[in-house]
């Protein structure tokens, strides 16, 4: 049985999860599902200073007091920075790291690079689209009940962790097993973005047709794939 840490996208917690860690726990295995500093029920700790490799740096702390090996680190959308992040510094921990529609960043890229978003509202700590942009463009693939639960845990995402380039400084020359997993209703990240990561990788690729936010309309599809080796 492996160890499964599923880390979520921007302006999402540990939450995001909750209705596919019960296949993967129902099949044996062992799952976390943090939520990043600033993020989340953490939104309280927003504050200067967060970025991708600060939140990455936290992770794999988690591991090592956890004391996890055989490691599946799952990241979807901003989470896949944070995966490949914490696979480079806990290598000897990590079993598999999959994309899950997911941005995967070289080192030295932002976000930007990738992804038009409309303009956010933004401070200096935090982003995010405005409720109603979050309801009409982000969540426009939830049903009516999904998509109200998931704006009442809406919060905005640490600013530098968005609009700062990642720091990778071995993920991409390193090999690892992994999995890529688009999904075809799914504008950003593009698919082109994802097909390079799978190409670089050499990892399997896997399709979902559905948006976005997979793990709230297809988990038990989704939970198959990550699953999947």
């Amino acid at each position: 049985m492996a160890n499964y840490v599923l880390l979520h996208g921007a302006y999402q917690g540990g939450w995001i999860w909750q209705r596919v860690t019960p296949h993967l726990r129902a099949a044996g295995h062992t799952v976390f599902a943090p939520t990043l500093d600033g993020c989340g029920e953490r939104r309280h700790a927003l504050r200067p200073g967060i970025d991708t490799e600060s939140q990455a740096a936290e992770v794999a702390e988690m591991l090592f007091f956890e004391d996890l090996r055989d490691v599946v680190l799952v990241g979807t959308s901003c989470g896949g920075m944070i995966a490949a992040r914490v696979a480079e510094l806990a290598r000897d921990r990590i079993a598999r790291v999959v994309f899950a529609d997911a941005l995967a960043l070289f080192n030295g890229e932002a976000v930007s690079d990738h992804v038009q978003r409309p303009t956010a509202i933004t401070t200096d700590i935090g982003t995010g689209p405005s409720l109603e942009d979050a309801a009409n463009r982000m969540f426009i693939s939830l049903d009516g009940p999904t998509k109200e639960w998931a704006l009442a845990r809406y919060t905005p995402h640490p600013v530098a962790a968005m609009a700062a380039p990642v720091k990778l400084d071995s993920f991409w020359q390193q090999s690892w097993k992994a999995s890529v997993i688009w999904c075809k209703q799914s504008v950003n990240p593009p698919v082109a973005h994802q097909r390079r990561a799978q190409q670089t990788l050499n990892a399997s690729w896997a399709e979902l047709d559905t948006g976005h936010y997979p793990m709230l309309t297809e988990p038990a599809k989704l939970a198959q794939l990550i699953m999947a080796e």
